[in-house]
């Protein structure tokens, strides 16, 4: 039988917030400190992930924050022509004074000051153990970036923007938080307000999976579920909770190839092997396999 309509209206809710405010609002405190060295303090502190965009659910506990540097940036030449690219760097010739490497060293003492032995690096962020109240939260420090399409001077160019920031194994990584956020908040409007909704079910329907030894945790991250519903035309966002369910999943049955799947920030493919920034494709077939046998088997 499939899954409950009254079970998918729980899992729809979106989880309790009130926490994670009060850690982001800490955390961002602890970031722009006066006495925090960012050399000429050119910076931004965000929210990304599922807080952020509001598809958090009442398994998730971690706070992303993203505190990006904008005195300088990162760039990806790769998408101009061979003119624009030679106009480009006639006119981009300097390097920048402030490492990546200092300013995240200087976020770090920041948040040493504010949460002590709490702070430990991580492969990508910097991670504030919680305590009490205080949620665990990911800061990673992040330089502008922009991927350039088009550039004939500096007054008359195109680019994307995003953040860049560095793994502890040394590996650059580019992508496109505020992108991903304002396409979500397009998409959620686009279906009368039932992406963010039916993001947050899924993301459940995971949770369940993982409990039954199913799936195992790493499978199927919230970022990719959220690529995945993005790819779902909105014409299927419509009627019960549970109609929505089942046109998504038959949606993805009928139309078997995904390898045009776009992440939600449209800058990457969402389904690939041996790239950092996509979901391997073994797993999300795996994911939409195990959610569909959870839809057609629920007890």
């Amino acid at each position: 039988m499939p899954i409950p309509e009254a079970q998918l209206e729980t899992w729809s809710h979106q989880g309790a917030s009130a926490g994670s405010k009060t850690t982001y609002s800490s955390v961002k405190n602890a970031l722009e400190d006066e006495s925090a060295n960012y050399a000429d303090r050119n910076f931004n502190v965000f929210l990304q992930g599922s807080y952020g965009n509001d598809t958090n659910i009442f398994a998730e506990s971690d706070v992303d924050v993203v505190i990006c540097y904008e005195g300088a940036y990162y760039r990806d030449l790769e998408q101009l022509s061979a003119e624009d690219k030679a106009a480009y760097l006639a006119a981009h010739g300097e390097t920048a004074s402030y490492s990546y490497d200092s300013f995240k060293k200087h976020v770090e003492e920041a948040l040493w000051e504010s949460f002590g032995a709490s702070v430990k690096r991580g492969t990508k962020a910097i991670n504030i153990l919680a305590n009490g109240s205080r949620r665990s939260s990911d800061v990673i420090p992040a330089f502008d970036f922009r991927r350039y399409y088009r550039f004939k001077s500096d007054s008359d160019c195109g680019y994307y923007e995003g953040i860049s920031f560095f793994t502890s194994t040394g590996k650059r990584v580019d992508n496109f938080p505020k992108l991903h956020s304002d396409n979500a908040a397009t998409k959620h409007q686009a279906t009368n307000g039932n992406f963010k909704l039916m993001v947050r079910i899924f993301k459940n329907m995971r949770e369940r999976l993982v409990d039954d030894g199913v799936l195992q945790k790493g499978d199927a991250p919230s970022y990719f579920i959220e690529g995945l519903l993005y790819n779902i035309p909105a014409a299927q966002f419509t009627g019960t909770y549970s109609n929505m369910v089942y046109n998504v999943l038959k949606w993805l049955h009928d139309n078997p190839d995904r390898t045009k799947f776009v992440c939600v920030n449209e800058r990457y493919y969402l389904l690939r092997d041996n790239d950092s920034v996509c979901w391997p494709t073994a797993n999300g077939a795996k994911f939409i396999a195990a959610a569909t046998k959870l839809w057609n088997e629920w007890a």
